[in-house]
């Protein structure tokens, strides 16, 4: 009989209104679509690819990490948004005129919109950035820095929109 009560409660918790993930997403159970549209390079600078690189990899994360079937048109969560900035920088001084590390830094523009609770949304820019030594060629571990940068990026973006504590 106690095990019997103990399902019955266990049943009726699982039950709530939120569905939760490994990751830390809370996504309420009417929600069960994602649109996310293509996130545009305004930069001026950065490679051809690095638009479809970063909306592949937030779709990405929505499709698997919330499990949210992406659509094209009329999405229960909503994301727009562009590329703003592609920098590389030196920084880290040493004697003389060289520097020890560059840094490239890429900032996204979103706006968020959750169709089924007004409440929900909001604009905001996120930047991240990634360190190489100055001894190694930018250019040939571009897109790894890209790949890594776009994962914090993808995270944070998730983080704001699905895990609210």
């Amino acid at each position: 009989m106690r095990s019997a009560i103990f399902i019955f409660f266990v049943a009726i918790v699982l039950q709530g209104c939120k569905i939760y993930s490994f990751s830390g997403a809370n996504v309420p159970a009417d929600i069960k679509t994602v649109q996310i549209d293509m996130f545009m390079n305004r930069s001026g600078n950065g490679p051809a690819l690095l638009s479809q690189t970063f909306t592949d990899q937030l779709k990405n994360k929505f499709i698997v990490e919330a499990n949210l079937k992406q659509v094209s048109i009329d999405g229960d969560l909503h994301f727009k948004g562009y590329i703003s900035g592609f920098t590389y920088s030196s920084i880290a001084p040493t004697s003389g005129v060289s520097s020890s590390l560059n840094r490239l830094t890429v900032t996204v523009n979103v706006e968020f919109q959750n169709t089924k609770d007004e409440k929900d949304k909001w604009t905001q820019s996120f930047t991240r950035f990634a360190e190489v030594p100055s001894t190694e060629n930018l250019f040939s571990v571009e897109n790894r820095l890209i790949d890594e940068i776009n994962k914090q990026l993808v995270d944070d973006i998730f983080l704001k929109a699905l895990v609210k504590w």
